[in-house]
């Protein structure tokens, strides 16, 4: 099924590139004019909030992996591929911030945009944001209320 391998791929690719940055950017960060790759141990949520609040971020990415879960079993028959994908690419995303937390007690940050000040980010990021945008898209555009 396509969207479990979206869930195993954006984990592995998340995994893969959370090493990678271990391994390379502590000691040697890159710099370019539009990409920094850095380390960053990120024990907060977006843009560095609640910083130190593991156990409730755990909780919270538990319940709401489980609700997605349950939610995308019951209706993915029914549902349009870009819902499903959208969910599957947010499940990706929180489960491989959660292994983060989980294991390490923060999670794995290191790409930076250079021209601009926003905050150091990750794959699973990526996919947690682009599977919202798809989200909001289909709320927005597609769904009708029965």
């Amino acid at each position: 099924m396509i969207y479990i391998l979206i869930i195993v791929l954006g984990i592995v690719l998340d995994r893969l590139s959370k090493l990678y940055a271990i391994n390379n950017f502590i000691e040697k960060p890159i710099n370019t004019p539009f990409i920094n790759l850095t380390y960053l141990e990120n024990r907060g949520a977006a843009f560095g909030i609640l910083q130190d609040k593991r156990i409730f971020f755990l909780i919270i990415t538990l319940a709401i992996v489980l609700y997605l879960i349950y939610y995308f079993y019951k209706s993915y028959k029914s549902n349009p591929v870009i819902l499903n994908v959208s969910i599957a690419m947010i499940i990706s995303g929180a489960l491989g911030n959660f292994y983060d937390r989980f294991f390490n007690g923060f999670v794995v940050d290191f790409i930076e945009f250079s021209f601009f000040t926003f905050p150091v980010f990750n794959i699973a990021d990526i996919f947690v944001t682009l599977g919202c945008g798809l989200m909001i898209l289909y709320i927005v555009f597609i769904h009708e209320d029965k």
